[in-house]
């Protein structure tokens, strides 16, 4: 079957199995495919950028699509059918990317990949009820009606550690810019380095950028290193990932004299020195609580 663009990441099936539900990322649509031949396409919903995933939930209310929408921070609801239709908008946290429903349709599971949570919705009223830290980067989610007859359901588990301790900050447009490009950015602990991750939408699709670590948030920036290089794709958006020590310079705890200068992030289009979004604000990285850890050996060391 011929899809409007080449990335699909995620599919549904509807309980009945007579449609099925896929999204394309890379073009921030949703398309729903009939499974009786000719197997046609049914319709094509832009839905935003960075489409993520979608899980199909029947309840006492209808039948209903979530798709999660990384670039607007967003579930979109559609009501199924001959003329699927947007009946909700129910923000959720930076980035969700994998969706679940429950068993009885009462409640979806989202991750928020930038925000290092899992957030509950209650499908009835659209609404979150509970937002749920579980570490780091969750891009996909399971589940299991059922799965824990007795007990209170927390055998073998750990508790998170460094994977709990992330950074989170926002870039925007300089003032006056006239630019409409936005990002998130996760800062994560892999050991000893860290892992960086940035969402960015409001771009030229097909145009090239760079992300980069500056000692100014305004121009001329001072010194510049650069991270990320990127195209964005048809959307106007883009995600994408560095590995360095980044933590403490751009996160530095605030109730600390000796924390390390601060550095900001920026964005510009490849081979020009003016920027479409920088650094505007940050949620400080939590304190280590002790030494810090030591990566894990490579498959196969010892």
């Amino acid at each position: 079957m011929p899809q409007a663009s080449p990335f699909s990441p995620n599919l549904a099936v509807s309980r009945d199995g007579t449609e099925v539900w896929f999204t394309l990322k890379d073009s921030g649509k949703t398309q729903i495919m009939s499974t009786r031949p000719p197997f046609r396409i049914l319709s094509t919903i832009d839905s935003g950028p960075i489409t993520n995933h979608v899980t199909l939930v029947d309840n006492s209310a209808g039948k209903f699509a979530y798709v999660t929408v990384g670039g607007e921070n967003v579930i979109k609801v559609y009501r199924r059918g001959n003329s699927p239709s947007l009946v909700a908008t129910v923000p959720t946290g930076d980035l969700p990317h994998g969706i679940w429903g429950s068993g009885d349709g009462t409640r979806v599971y989202v991750g928020l990949e930038n925000q290092d949570a899992v957030v509950a919705v209650d499908t009835l009223k659209n609404k979150v009820i509970a937002t749920i830290p579980v570490g780091q980067q969750p891009q996909q989610l399971l589940y299991v009606p059922r799965a824990v007859p007795r007990g209170p359901g927390n055998v073998n588990l750990l508790p998170l550690g460094v994977a709990g301790k992330a950074g989170h900050l926002t870039l925007s447009p300089p003032k006056r810019s006239g630019e409409r490009a936005h990002a998130t950015v996760s800062v994560n602990a892999l050991g000893a380095p860290d892992l960086l991750q940035i969402a960015a939408t409001g771009l030229k699709p097909g145009r090239n950028y760079t992300l980069w670590l500056t000692e100014k948030r305004t121009a001329p920036f001072g010194r510049k290193q650069a991270l990320i290089m990127f195209t964005a794709n048809a959307a106007g958006a883009q995600i994408g990932q560095a590995v360095g020590l980044l933590r403490e310079v751009l996160t530095p705890p605030k109730s600390t004299t000796s924390a390390p200068d601060q550095r900001y992030l920026v964005i510009t289009p490849a081979g020009s020195r003016t920027a479409v979004a920088v650094q505007d604000q940050f949620q400080p990285m939590p304190p280590p609580e002790g030494p810090s850890p030591e990566p894990a050996p490579a498959a196969g060391g010892s």
